[in-house]
């Protein structure tokens, strides 16, 4: 059995996939196995894979494309070792992510994960040292002190400041929880944390930048933000909880999310269920609720360039 089981779920991204891999190839633990998901790639992954002759490396590949968890679950069911983590194909982990991780692990039983800060590179591999240290301010990573995280439940839902792909779990915590939830694409993530607070299980926080999470420009624009923004809304409704701050928070959340998407489907053309969102959402912003009504009032060929030209005004 290995020490560590490392999953990569890819799609379609051969140009920056061996970067991912080997920056755990390079690990100074190595007592690891190594499981890329394919979620039916149409590019040159498999001809990528096969070049790979280390026997520590599983290759996952599903025929056809089976959706973001489900592929992520494909490659934690496939893990033989103690402890697991799970980072995306455009990422990479410093050399030292798995040993400082896992000696965490290993010198205390009760701690169920360990998460850590992480740098932002461009596409190029160039670390960003002021977008890093926006980025550890934005997510309270810079205020969080070293060890067991006492009010865990806060720090993963309201501040969010740990991040699956910088965080060694124990395999046997997340059997316990099933792991990611079948089916969501986005906020599965998220989703799995707050179980986690939830189920009183141990986080331990390690503020050190160990691994390297990339920014670039496959991850925006509008259809990516559409299906995000309808997971995250059923991601906010599978909660009640118990705490009248977090509560506020989750319903703050909720009604913003169904505001910006129902601003994106007026955007789009979609334009009956685009109202009924704004409207639902409508309590966290009246300003801009009843400005994406007016919009949608708009031909459709015309919502685009007035959109925009909002959004300019609002940066």
């Amino acid at each position: 059995m290995p020490k560590v089981s490392i999953s990569i779920p890819t799609f379609n991204r051969v140009n920056l996939l061996p970067f991912a891999i080997d920056s755990v190839l390079n690990q100074s633990e190595q007592d690891f196995e190594l499981i890329i998901c394919d979620d039916g790639s149409s590019d040159r992954t498999p001809e990528l894979m096969s070049q790979y002759t280390d026997n520590r490396i599983k290759y996952i590949r599903h025929q056809q494309n089976i959706g973001k968890s489900n592929n992520m679950r494909s490659g934690f069911d496939a893990a033989s070792g103690e402890y697991f983590i799970k980072f995306d194909d455009d990422d990479r982990l410093t050399p030292d992510f798995l040993a400082s991780t896992a000696a965490i692990l290993a010198q205390d039983s009760s701690i169920d994960f360990v998460g850590t800060d992480h740098w932002i590179i461009d596409i190029n591999n160039l670390r960003d040292e002021a977008k890093t240290q926006e980025n550890s301010h934005r997510w309270g990573r810079k205020n969080l002190p070293a060890g067991i995280v006492n009010n865990l439940l806060e720090v993963v839902f309201i501040q969010q400041s740990f991040q699956v792909g910088a965080t060694l779990f124990r395999r046997r915590t997340l059997q316990e929880l099933g792991y990611m939830q079948p089916n969501l694409q986005n906020c599965e993530d998220n989703d799995l944390l707050v179980r986690l607070a939830l189920a009183g299980k141990k986080g331990y926080y390690l503020p050190e930048l160990l691994m390297e999470y990339r920014y670039h420009a496959e991850q925006q624009g509008i259809n990516r933000a559409i299906p995000y923004l309808f997971d995250k809304i059923q991601y906010l409704e599978n909660y009640k909880f118990e705490s009248e701050k977090l509560e506020k928070v989750r319903k703050n959340r909720l009604t913003e999310t169904q505001l910006l998407l129902g601003l994106r489907l007026i955007e789009k053309g979609e334009t009956q269920q685009g109202r009924e969102l704004v409207l639902a959402g409508q309590s966290f912003s009246t300003a801009k609720a009843w400005t994406g009504l007016g919009l949608s009032l708009l031909p459709v060929g015309l919502r685009g360039k007035a959109f925009n030209a909002l959004r300019q005004m609002q940066s």
